[in-house]
This record gives structure tokens, C-alpha cells and sequence, in this order.
């Protein structure tokens, strides 16, 4: 009868178990300047996604190259990344966007970014025909604000950033880019708007010692030199459950500017999925990932 009675118990106890592990939400996000930073802007998203949905919601921070493993393994059930990542998502993982964030700055609400090229303040580079020869520095590879938005710009202009550079090299993370320009390490290097002013805002540089290659003059907060895009979209994956997908959709849609988490990870809201055909339009004219061999 004890024995009975304890195989019982420890199947109640595994069930009990497989429940909570069930009810647990995943959001994998990218975390493009690091593990730390992403945990602090977005930690306070997941405290009021949890309350909002009566589950727990768990942040799961990723690397740039661990983004598409983690989808395609179902070790998240959403995932919050750059525009780029997604359009491939979508096409080889079957992820649909379900809402997209609503940057901030200065009170603006921005539901679009851009990439800006930068050299260090007396860099004989001009133009975008300058930097051939040059040592050009993007975050990474797989990066849409840190390097495709510019690869699209240079080829637009006649640069190829694979072949005309003297040197095509990434960063890793998007304050490293930024720090190689600054301290010579390399001619330029690209990183996506809003990275160099919160760099200053941190205290970590002075704006007055970079200079943007072909800044665009718009109303725009963030300097840039590329076309905008559409902002990051949260995502859900093909696992996803549609009724906790609703729940999570109108809490984020619900939330206001002045709560604590829109101003820890900076942003105004959430608005509805946006339009990701430039996106796409992007990645083709750069012949990238999954639209390589679209013509």
C-alpha cells in the first residue's frame, strides 16, 4: 500500500511539474548589445505580461546566431528580434508577427528605424564612395539595423561592402562597432538609429566625435543614414497558443507610455503587426539568408 501510495504521490508530483513547465511562456529576444541590457529592458515586460495573463512569462535572451536554433528546437514561443530576422522566420519557420513595438524618443513615438554609417570626427571619409578601401565594420552579419540596412545604401551607391572594402569585419554587438570607430580600429562601421545617442545618454561617448557618412535630413529623432523600416515585431511561433497569443497581443496593446515597463525598454507601446515588404525588398537586393535566390 506505501509503495502504492508513493508511486502515486510521485506521479502527481511529475504531472504537477509538467503543468507548471507548461504554463511558463518563453520570449526569445534578441539580445543585441548583450545578456545584462536585455534582462533590464525587457525584464519588466515579462513582470507585467505575467501578471497581465496569470502565467509566467520568462524573457529568454539570444544571441544574434542563436535566434533561428531556438525557433526551429521550440525552445520559445515568441520571439522579439529585428525586422530581418523575422521576414526569415516567417518564410522558413512559419512565425507570424502579432504586434509591433513602438520606439520612444524625446517623447516621439517612432514605429520605424534605420541604419546609421559613422567615422570618427576628421575621418577623411565623405561619402559612401569613400569607403572604398576602407575598413568597414558592421555588428554582425545576420544584423538588419547594424548591417544590411547599409550593405543595401553601398550597393545602391556602387560600393560592395564584400568586395570594395579593404576589409569587411562585425562587431558582435552594436556598442563595439561603435567604440572601434571611435578608438581607429576601423575607417567605419554601421550601427542601427538610436544606438549612439543612448550610448551618450549612458555616458559611454560624446556625440561630437563621430560624424554620420550621407545623413538624411527628416524629422526623424535618431541620425541615420538609410531609408526607414518597420520596427521590431514580436513574433509567434508555429507552437504558440493562439488564446495566450490574444491575451499577451492586448496587454501589450494596453500598455501605456508612463507604465514602468514601456520606460524600461524605452518604447511608447505596441501597435498592430506592421508591413514587412521593404524588409524583404532589403534582404533580396542584398541576396541574404532565405532570399538569396530570390530574384
Amino acid at each position: 500500500m506505501k509503495r502504492i501510495v508513493l508511486t502515486c504521490t510521485l506521479a502527481a508530483i511529475i504531472l504537477g511539474l509538467a503543468a507548471v513547465a507548461a504554463a511558463e511562456t518563453k520570449i526569445g529576444v534578441l539580445a543585441k548589445r548583450g545578456a545584462p541590457k536585455c534582462m533590464q529592458k525587457w525584464g519588466a515586460t515579462a513582470a507585467y505580461l505575467s501578471e497581465q495573463i496569470g502565467t509566467d512569462v520568462k524573457i529568454v535572451p539570444l544571441k544574434f546566431e542563436a535566434i533561428e536554433p531556438a525557433v526551429a528546437a521550440g525552445r520559445v514561443d515568441y520571439v522579439l528580434a529585428n525586422s530581418a530576422f523575422y521576414v526569415g522566420l516567417e518564410k522558413s519557420h512559419g512565425v507570424h508577427a502579432v504586434a509591433t513595438l513602438i520606439n520612444s524618443r524625446k517623447g516621439q513615438a517612432l514605429s520605424k528605424f534605420g541604419g546609421v554609417i559613422l567615422v570618427k570626427q576628421g575621418s577623411p571619409v565623405q561619402t559612401i564612395a569613400d569607403l572604398k578601401g576602407k575598413k568597414f565594420m558592421a555588428v554582425k552579419k545576420s544584423s538588419f539595423g547594424g548591417a544590411h540596412m547599409a550593405w543595401r545604401l553601398m550597393l545602391e551607391n556602387g560600393v560592395d561592402p564584400q568586395v570594395d572594402c579593404a576589409e569587411f569585419v562585425f562587431g558582435n554587438k552594436h556598442d563595439n562597432v561603435v567604440l572601434a570607430v571611435l578608438n581607429g580600429a576601423v575607417d567605419a562601421g554601421t550601427v542601427r538609429s538610436d544606438t549612439v545617442e543612448r550610448m551618450a545618454d549612458e555616458g559611454k561617448i560624446e556625440l561630437a566625435d563621430l560624424r554620420v557618412v550621407n545623413p538624411v535630413e527628416d524629422d526623424f529623432p535618431f541620425v541615420h543614414s538609410t531609408r526607414l523600416y518597420p520596427e521590431w515585431p514580436l513574433a509567434a511561433c508555429v507552437g504558440a497558443d493562439p488564446a495566450v497569443t490574444g491575451t499577451i497581443v492586448a496587454a501589450l496593446k494596453g500598455l501605456t507610455p508612463d507604465h514602468v515597463a514601456a520606460k524600461a525598454a524605452k518604447i511608447a507601446g505596441w501597435s498592430d503587426p506592421a508591413d514587412y515588404g521593404e524588409v524583404v525588398a532589403c534582404l533580396t537586393a542584398i541576396q541574404y539568408g532565405a532570399f538569396a535566390s530570390v530574384q
